[in-house]
């Protein structure tokens, strides 16, 4: 138990710092880039809209649930299936504050490495989503992300905006994802403490077995892409192949079984289908390619 205590002091010492930082940058983004804004340059068709999809969603502050109700009303909009999916891949899948842990506990190649996959594979279901069809409900799913300022509250001064900035990156957002970043971390300390889940991890996950276990991992359990970090870093110093371990910080924060089924409700089943298809195979190309590299 003490072995434990130290290493996850270790790590919240690790953390703690970037993930604050992130936090503050996530209450400015939200609080200076309007709803109505990421409407207007989202929600036109072509490649030029994914690719503002795709980019806008890797430093949005926004969880997976929160990212649909928005997507929806990219459809609304007039916005293809594309842009759609391109903003729901990257959305979750990666943020400031991940980027920060990222670089923080794995280093500056894992981070510029996730930052650009996630844009390519974006990029790449956006364009597959153009050529699919939907017809979404009409329900929306309500989210603290999603909740437009009006004109009035827009005007308020310094103070007011500051206010909002603080409450939202120090009180919204470990509302959010406070608890599985806990949570991932306490799993990553467990993964470094005990020899006999290191011992198996080194003699069963440093070959290739190591991607299916990322894959089955990653689809089954969901961790916000901030809590990953620090659980990829255990796995990966007790012995999992580091391409396994980019793997699963692209696969993981992206599916769970909430967003599979609310996804479903949604999109349809076909979209689905193609959607963890491609997630599963694209995250698994790119990190083989990483561990090549």
């Amino acid at each position: 138990m003490g072995k434990f205590l130290l290493v996850l002091q270790q790590y919240l010492f690790e953390i703690i710092p970037p993930l604050a930082f992130g936090f503050l940058i996530s209450g400015i983004i939200s609080e200076i880039i309007p709803k109505d804004w990421i409407e207007k340059k989202l929600g036109n068709k072509g490649l030029k809209s994914i690719f503002y999809a795709t980019v806008t969603g890797t430093i949005l502050p926004i969880c997976c649930w929160g990212s649909l109700p928005i997507a929806i009303s990219f459809y609304k909009k007039g916005s293809k299936l594309g842009p759609i999916l391109a903003f729901l891949v990257a959305t979750p899948a990666t943020s400031i504050s991940a980027l920060l842990v990222t670089y923080k506990l794995l280093g500056l190649k894992f981070a510029v490495f996730i930052f650009f996959a996630v844009i390519l594979m974006g990029m790449i279901i956006g364009v597959i989503g153009n050529h699919l069809s939907f017809t979404p409900k009409e329900e929306a799913l309500n989210c603290f992300h999603c909740k437009e300022l009006t004109v009035s509250q827009r005007k308020k001064g310094f103070k007011e905006r500051l206010i909002r900035i603080i409450k939202f990156a120090y009180w919204d957002m470990p509302k959010e994802i406070g608890l599985e970043t806990i949570m991932g971390i306490i799993m990553a300390s467990m993964v470094a403490t005990f020899v006999p889940i290191g011992f198996w991890i080194k003699n069963n996950l440093s070959g290739n077995l190591g991607y299916l276990f990322a894959i089955i991992f990653g689809l089954v359990m969901y961790i916000c892409s901030t809590a990953t970090v620090p659980l990829v870093d255990a796995f990966i110093k007790q012995g999992l192949n580091i391409g396994a371990g980019m793997t699963l910080l692209l696969i993981g924060p992206i599916t769970s079984y909430g967003t599979i089924f609310v996804f479903k409700k949604e999109f349809g089943l076909k979209v689905l289908f193609i959607y963890l298809l491609f997630i599963s195979l694209t995250s698994l190309l790119l990190g083989y390619i990483f561990s090549l590299i």
